[in-house]
């Protein structure tokens, strides 16, 4: 393991790191990924200072496997989740990113989200400021943005808006500024890089909850978009009929989007692009300080999304369906002003996955990376051939698998496939299994397929083949909780 060693003369140029992490943003929702409708300014410098990895996927999205696989880069094959295990600890046998930048001298800070249990884990930091949106049920009493509130006389109100943290409704800001969630991140954050101990370097993790709902933007950028407008969900032709989706995909949309109309999800999209905005415009304070403190040049920037957000399109919200706006997210680096391997307004098309950050980073900082990392360094020049994405198990299942301009979606209960050409259909709305012209593509990608599949779901499979399982009686479940409705704290 190299280590940093204040002694060696190279010692003063061991780069800090900053990686910034949000919640359900989507890879499409950017305008330097061509997104006409949102406005992201930050991010887009951000992408002319380095490179935008375009076809970036989170290959179980849904928040918990998602950060197992950044923080430890491994697959949910080898970290164990790909349901949303929340009881569940990290795996100790896996040295997580945080750890082994700790084991290599550097000092390792959090702030924001972990959604880790129990919730106190710090997994390898020095010491984390948490906000895990009032998560109290799987314990941890009150986390520190709750008793920031309360030390201010917003105790327990953080959630009177009544906005749900799973739904789509929306309202702005209910208190002042200063108290949302995002700028409280933002703060810490600052606060922690202006506190840090300069003889060493440092990893800063900054994982803000937003934009996952609830959707309460500011009032200012809420206005903002009322005034600009929004682009309409994309509804793809094998999406306009209920009766005939697989039945994972009536599952999710049932539970989820059930009830709201044009109306509604135009006004959850507009607040939703508000929250992103508002991101957007906080991390120039983070940038700021990094300038201010004389690091910005001695600094890798990094900046990415556990997963995305359907936010309508095909008539599904939230994650974890495999089509892009839920599986592929944003992905940008910045490297140092002095390391040439990243470069400047470069776009790299090859296949990147969360588990790629960790070794990325880690290389960039000259640190060995452990032996269980399962990702590929991002300067290097490793390209996939394809990629496996998984989430769900049983009759709820939904399995995908990237190669190319091509991706194969798999529905196991059905035996339903679906087949999209990302370079002439990038937005989903034609599903091309079943035509003669790609079947020998298709034929391929399931052989792909069935040799990625493991444990339970190889009874899917016989003779090489996809043979799934029967597809059950779809039948409505009332959504008696809300989503996870919080109350008065």
């Amino acid at each position: 393991m190299t280590r940093y060693d204040p002694n060696r003369p190279s010692a003063p140029s061991a780069p800090n790191v900053l990686l910034i992490c949000v919640d359900h943003w989507p890879g499409p929702l950017l305008r330097a990924a061509g997104h006409e409708h949102i406005f992201t300014p930050t991010l887009d410098q951000l992408c002319r200072n380095g490179v935008r990895f375009a076809q970036a996927y989170t290959t179980t999205p849904t928040c918990i496997p998602a950060r197992r696989a950044l923080m430890t880069g491994t697959s949910a094959r080898t970290h164990g989740d790909r349901t949303f295990r929340e009881h569940e600890p990290m795996d100790p046998s896996l040295p997580t990113m945080a750890q082994t930048f700790r084991d290599a001298g550097y000092q390792a800070y959090a702030v924001g989200k972990l959604h880790v249990y129990p919730q106190r884990d710090r997994i390898g930091f020095d010491d984390v400021i948490l906000n895990e949106e009032g998560r109290h049920h799987l314990g941890g009493g009150s986390d520190d943005y709750e008793r920031y509130l309360h030390d201010h006389g917003y105790g327990g109100q953080e959630l009177t808006h009544a906005m749900g943290n799973n739904s789509y409704t929306v309202r702005p800001w209910h208190l002042p500024e200063q108290f949302h969630q995002t700028f409280w991140t933002t703060r810490q954050m600052c606060e922690t890089i202006r506190r840090r101990d300069p003889t060493r370097p440092a990893f800063w993790y900054c994982s803000y909850a937003a934009p996952h709902p609830p959707i309460t933007p500011p009032a200012d950028y809420l206005r903002h978009y009322e005034h600009f407008g929004v682009d309409a969900p994309l509804v793809g032709d094998w999406a306009r009929d209920f009766e005939t989706l697989p039945y994972a995909l009536k599952l999710h949309r049932g539970r989820r989007n059930e009830g709201l109309d044009g109306d509604e999800i135009r006004a959850a999209r507009m607040g939703f692009y508000a929250q992103c905005t508002y991101i957007d415009h906080q991390i120039r304070l983070l940038i700021g300080q990094l300038r201010e403190a004389g690091l910005l040049d001695d600094t890798i920037l990094m900046f990415t999304s556990d997963h995305g957000d359907m936010l309508g399109n095909h008539h599904l919200l939230a994650k974890p369906p495999m089509y892009e706006h839920s599986a592929r997210v944003p992905m940008i680096l910045v490297g140092t002003a002095a390391d040439p391997r990243v470069g400047v307004r470069r776009t790299d098309q090859r296949l990147a996955a969360l588990r790629d950050v960790m070794p990325t980073l880690l290389d960039l900082c000259g640190i060995d990376v452990p032996a269980s990392v399962e990702g590929e360094s991002l300067v290097g020049e490793q390209r996939r051939t394809h990629l496996y994405c998984e989430h769900h198990e049983g009759a709820a299942a939904m399995r995908m698998l990237r190669r190319g301009r091509y991706k194969l979606i798999y529905y196991p209960a059905g035996n339903r496939l679906q087949l999209f050409d990302l370079e002439t259909d990038p937005q989903e709305l034609h599903d091309l299994y079943g035509s003669r012209a790609t079947a020998g593509v298709a034929g391929e990608m399931e052989g792909l397929m069935a040799g990625e599949l493991y444990g339970e779901d190889r009874a899917w499979v016989r003779d090489g083949r996809l043979v799934g399982m029967p597809e059950p009686a779809y039948e409505y479940q009332p959504d008696r909780g809300l989503s996870g409705q919080r109350g008065w704290r």
